[in-house]
Order: C-alpha cells, then sequence, then structure tokens
C-alpha cells in the first residue's frame, strides 16, 4: 500500500467511526479502508514469533506462504476439481505413516487429514470405539458402557470426544511421584468396556513423553490374561514430528503390536501454518467402514474421513512443500535446534535463584518451572504476575496451574519452535532476570499473591517438590 493511498485512507470518514461490531454496514467500505482497519485491530498485540505459549507454526519460509497464498481458494474436498491435491494429501498420508514405521504393505496407507490434531484424535477415538462396539455386538454383550483410559493431563478435545460420544474418561492422575502416565493405575483401571488407552507424545502440560513402549508391554500381558483387545491410540501431537527425527530408535509408534492409530498435528511441529493434523491406523482393517462417507454431487463419487467436509488444500500442500523442501535432514537439524535452544533457556531459567525447574531433561523443545517452594511462601508476587511483565515486552509465556491432583502448583512454560533464535533466547531471559529483579523488590502482595494466599489457607495446601 503506497503512502498516497494510506493519506486518502486515513482522510476517510470511516476512520473516524467506530469499528462495527454488532451489525454489518449498510453500505460499502472501500477494501483499503476495510483491510487497514482489520490490520490496525490486531497491531498492538504480541508478535507471532514470540508467543511462547502456542504449539502452532508462527513461521514459514517465503516459498511455503506463497504457495499457501496461492491456494487460499482450494478446498480439499472437491476431488474431481482438484485431483492433484488429492494425490499430494495421499503422498504425505504415505510419508508420515512410513515415518511412524507402518507395516501396512498398501500403496496408499490408511490414514485422514484433519483441520488440526483435534479432529485426528477424534477420529482415532471414534474408530476404537467402533471396532469395540462391533466385538461387544458379535459377542452378544451390552455395548452401552465404553470408556476411555489416559492421564490427567490430558488436551481438552479428549474431553469434548468423551462428553460428545458419551464414553466414561477414566484419568490416572499426574502426581509429583508420577508426572508422567502411571502404567500399573492404567492396568487397575482398564476392563472389558475400555476402548483404548491414550498415552501423549509430547504433553502440552509439561513437555514430557507417556513412556508407550511400557504400556504396550503392560497391555500385551493384561489382554493375554483376560482375553481383551484393549488397543493403544497414540496422541502425538507434538512428538510425533519430534521422535522420529531426535531419538528414531525410541519405539513408541507402530513398531508396538497394541499402537494401532496415532495422531499428529502437522501445524505443530510439522512447520505448517494453522489446520492442519494427521492420523494414520495400522492397517486398513482397524478403520471401521462406517467412518467413510460418500457423496456423489460434486461431480462423481467421493469418499472421505473426516469430521469436516469441506476444509482448506492450501495446508496440505504446505505440508507436502515442506517434506520435499525440508527432507528428514531439514527437519532434524531444525527439530536439533529448537531442542538446543529449548535446552539453552531450561539451563537459564533453572539458574535463577527463585526458580526450579520440573524435569532436569527435556524430551521435546518445551519445558515448564516453578517458584522454589520456600520463597514462595514468602514472595509478594506469583508466576501469574511475571506473564504480565513479559507480555509488556511483547513475549507470552503462560503461567497456569497444573491438572486435579496437583493443581496448587503453578508453572510457566516455554515452548521453541521454528523461528526462535539464540539471539532470541538470550533476549528472552534477560527480560526475564529483569522482571524478577523488579518483582522481588515489591514490598506489599499484588492481587495474585493475595488471592494465591487465601485459596492456599482455604484448602490448607502446603506445596513441596
Amino acid at each position: 500500500m503506497d503512502s498516497t493511498n494510506q493519506g486518502i485512507i486515513f482522510g476517510s470518514k470511516e476512520m473516524n467511526e467506530p469499528a462495527p461490531s454488532e451489525f454489518i454496514p449498510k453500505h460499502m467500505t472501500p477494501a483499503e479502508t476495510a483491510y487497514q482497519i482489520v490490520k490496525d485491530e490486531t497491531f498492538p498485540q504480541t508478535q507471532p514469533r514470540l508467543n511462547l505459549a502456542t504449539f502452532v507454526t508462527t513461521y514459514m519460509d517465503d516459498y511455503g506462504t506463497r504457495l499457501m497464498n496461492e491456494a487460499v481458494g482450494i478446498n480439499y474436498i472437491d476431488e474431481t476439481e482438484y485431483p492433484r491435491v488429492a494425490v499430494m494429501c495421499g503422498r504425505c498420508i504415505n510419508m508420515v505413516a512410513n515415518m511412524w514405521h507402518s507395516p501396512e504393505k498398501s500403496e496408499w496407507k490408511t490414514g485422514a487429514p484433519g483441520i488440526g490434531s483435534s479432529e485426528a484424535c477424534m477420529l482415532g477415538g471414534v474408530a476404537a470405539w467402533l471396532r469395540w462396539r462391533a466385538r461387544r455386538k458379535a459377542a452378544g454383550k451390552p455395548y452401552d458402557k465404553p470408556n476411555l483410559i489416559m492421564s490427567t493431563a490430558y488436551q481438552v478435545v479428549w474431553e469434548k470426544f468423551c462428553q460428545l460420544w458419551q464414553i466414561e474418561m477414566r484419568t490416572v492422575p499426574i502426581t509429583y511421584r508420577h508426572p508422567t502416565l502411571d502404567i500399573e493405575r492404567v492396568i487397575e483401571m482398564c476392563d472389558e468396556n475400555t476402548i483404548c488407552v491414550v498415552p501423549v507424545a509430547g504433553v502440552t502440560w509439561t513437555g514430557m513423553n507417556d513412556d508407550i513402549e511400557a504400556l504396550n508391554d503392560a497391555l500385551e500381558q493384561y489382554n493375554r490374561i483376560t482375553g481383551y483387545d484393549i488397543p493403544i491410540h497414540v496422541d502425538a501431537a507434538s512428538g510425533g514430528f519430534i521422535l522420529p527425527f531426535i531419538n528414531p530408535e525410541k519405539k513408541w509408534d507402530f513398531r508396538l503390536k497394541w499402537v494401532l492409530s496415532i495422531s499428529t498435528s502437522g501445524h505443530k511441529y510439522g512447520l505448517v501454518y494453522p489446520g492442519l493434523g494427521w492420523i494414520v491406523w495400522k492397517d486398513r482393517k482397524y478403520l471401521p467402514d462406517e467412518m467413510s462417507f460418500s457423496v456423489n454431487y460434486l461431480g462423481a463419487n467421493i469418499t472421505q474421513v473426516g469430521l469436516n467436509f469441506s476444509r482448506p488444500a492450501a495446508q496440505i500442500l504446505a505440508q507436502y512443500y515442506n517434506f520435499i523442501h525440508l527432507g528428514e535432514e531439514g527437519y532434524r537439524k531444525i527439530h536439533s535446534n529448537s531442542m538446543s535452544i529449548a535446552q539453552y533457556c531450561h539451563d537459564e531459567i533453572g539458574s535463577i535463584p527463585f526458580f526450579r525447574n520440573y524435569t532436569d531433561k527435556l524430551e521435546n523443545p518445551l519445558f515448564i518451572w516453578y517458584l522454589d517452594p520456600e520463597y514462595d511462601r514468602k514472595a509478594n508476587w506469583t508466576l501469574f504476575d511475571l506473564q504480565d511483565k513479559l507480555m509488556q515486552k511483547g513475549w507470552m509465556v503462560p503461567a497456569y496451574t497444573m491438572p486435579k491432583d496437583i493443581e496448587e502448583m503453578v508453572v510457566m512454560r516455554i515452548v521453541v519452535r521454528q523461528g526462535m533464535s539464540r539471539d532470541m533466547a538470550d533476549m528472552l531471559v534477560r527480560d526475564i532476570k529483569d522482571a524478577v529483579s523488579e518483582l522481588d523488590k515489591l514490598e506489599y502482595p499484588t492481587p495474585t499473591r493475595i488471592a494465591a494466599r487465601d485459596s492456599k489457607k482455604h484448602k490448607g495446601h502446603v506445596f513441596t517438590h
């Protein structure tokens, strides 16, 4: 937009009126002015690359961005109009499946794209439920009380899934002793109505990985003794694109007998802008036929698996572009850098006297920390105040309470993604140290500290780790 046009825009009557908030305007607004109004609304927000709260990609190179912009009007579901998009999607599914050591021998692996890993999770859950229900029907047994098991450090999509499909959600508490999925407790909760167990590779709350190989071994023994067929769906929203490149020898995927489906997020460490997830099944026989829907009103018979129908093709093209452009080498380099920078931030923040890291070793390029309990009892501030201080510098570093059973613990989390440099990490650490120095000088408690003390008095909680 040139300066001449800008002068006309800022001299227009629309720029001297409040932005529409209740009704569609009666008259048209010039495109340049409408663009400027929307742009100005977003201008004061945190810059995307400084948002260390989100797992979602905030940076793509110029060519990937250009491909997405050029495909913004393409609807993936119109396979007859855009058949090559469908082919590229199938190639992506093949590549993701093989990255996870799929044993399937067919030319096209069994999987589907999703609008993020949330849809992919739901598809994995629905498939497990339908398979369980079919087995129960065939055996002449009741099928009205299905349950699913995972830790309390679940992503909210699983709560949605269980609520929407009326499946009992059995959660294994995350505790100080068991910071990841407690396998013994899982087995104790299993019964004939368990549709699947859902471990997580890259837990949103902590950045840790559940021990999926140990879970597989425990289920192997349990299923052999009981005669049940309780499978595993791996929620690998983050870890699905980290483990294959950072720790390729680790067995967590289709190399394990009871892992029948895996979901991941292409728009997290798959390095694509928002709007893409992937679900892959170990074999076609694990995807129930009733999950495939066909229509003929788009010019040909089209069969698809998904909760959504129309969906953008741009993200699929971008994923295929990344696979071609980056290859294994590029993904490994980018994720290794992210891990290295995350480790650097982890060590630097852990060296600040008031802080304690939750774990010593990083499994993914993210981590959490908390206030030293002794300091926490006397401090006039909380990590929520530190979050606010960092926002003033443009950083988004979230503070939050941990899940049930350790909810008195307040932590902060940093997610390192492509686009975070060592120089940016140095700026962040410096801003954290400066903010902590200011907060430590406070003579009176902040509102969040007063609220925290009142809550602890009411609940009688004393946090020690």
